[in-house]
């Protein structure tokens, strides 16, 4: 996959909105893509595609994740002025969207809305007022203001349990030299891998199960249903890597292994073997040891669902909020998980 059609694809992906547990638009591009590609996939019952690539011995799996969902908002109530009252989905926060147009989904038609957080123009007697200077903004705090009436919200199918993403305009990526930034690269940069190795790889030593997983966001809970009932030998999820001060990633353009996330190690003889294929064509790894983070690798690994996890990503500033990544690092993620799967070595 050429730099340009990257780019093209991730744009594609970016714009398919899918909050946790509301995947249907991505689920049809995606669907569409692996139909084009002419490899054999399915749909499981909690809402993962899986493209199965068979091996030349079946009696080993190899499973490799990329999720599919984003984080966002959920509807929880109407206000008496017919805002609507939000709560997060998954780790989204308000002052990471700003004031602003976002989407809510409703289950007829979407309604576009404005995140609002109050007039600046005020005193101590208004309550947003401690905001500017004494108290971070939270989902308490805040509205999405429709302008319409709650009768017309619900005839759309705006009710509680809708979901509230950024709106599409605002998703556009933007290109930056070798640099892409939008919202949700996390993880739409990583399916393209995911659908770049559906095209790539051909008669892989053992079977291969490319997962677009459902509802990481929320616990990983598409990798855990996945895993528990596939049991593969190893699962190597694809995701971003946080950028921070407290982290040795020393690159934007190299690719990040984590020894360790905030539920327990990786294997790593897996890593060793991962970290090898990238050698072997050039492509050196950065090992990280992060908190405050998660995969579908580390959760399902810790549920005992997988014998071996790893997990491999591209360096990312501002996750879970207007992200940016090397285009560098999301291509060396695709050679050496290419060059990993010609041997899958150790499994």
């Amino acid at each position: 996959m050429d730099r340009e059609r990257l780019c093209r694809v991730i744009e594609e992906l970016v714009l398919c909105h899918s909050p946790s547990g509301w995947e249907a638009e991505i689920d049809d591009y995606l669907s569409s893509v692996l139909d084009g590609i002419g490899i054999q996939w399915g749909k499981d019952a909690a809402g993962n595609l899986i493209a199965s690539i068979p091996g030349k011995d079946s009696s080993k799996t190899l499973a490799i994740t990329a999720h599919k969902d984003e984080i966002g908002g959920i509807v929880k109530s109407f206000n008496d002025d017919g805002s609507l009252s939000i709560r997060k989905l998954g780790g989204a926060f308000p002052w990471v969207y700003g004031e602003g147009v976002v989407d809510l989904l409703g289950d007829h038609q979407v309604i576009p809305g404005i995140l609002s957080f109050g007039s600046r123009h005020v005193s101590h007697e208004s309550p947003q007022k401690v905001h500017q200077d004494e108290k971070p903004l939270l989902w308490t705090d805040v509205r999405v203001d429709t302008k319409l009436s709650r009768d017309s919200l619900e005839a759309a199918g705006i009710r509680p349990g809708s979901r509230m993403v950024v709106g599409k305009h605002r998703k556009k990526p933007f290109l930056m030299g070798n640099y892409i930034a939008s919202y949700t690269l996390d993880n739409k940069a990583s399916l393209v891998i995911l659908l770049a190795l559906a095209e790539e790889i051909k008669s892989p030593p053992i079977n291969i199960h490319l997962v677009a997983s459902s509802k990481e966001e929320v616990g990983a809970i598409g990798a855990m249903y996945y895993s528990g009932r596939a049991r593969p030998d190893a699962l190597i999820a694809l995701e971003i890597c946080p950028k921070s001060k407290e982290y040795p990633i020393a690159s934007d353009q190299a690719p990040v292994l984590l020894s360790q996330d905030g539920y327990g190690l990786y294997d790593e003889a897996l890593n060793r073997s991962i970290a090898a294929a990238g050698r072997e064509i050039d492509v050196p790894v950065q090992h990280a040891v992060v908190s405050g983070f998660g995969s579908d690798a580390s959760i399902a690994m810790k549920s005992g669902y997988t014998a071996k996890a790893a997990c491999l990503g591209f360096p990312t500033d501002n996750t879970h909020g207007y992200e940016i990544a090397h285009l560098d690092a999301i291509e060396g993620c695709l050679r050496i998980l290419k060059q990993y799967c010609q041997t899958c070595t150790g499994l």
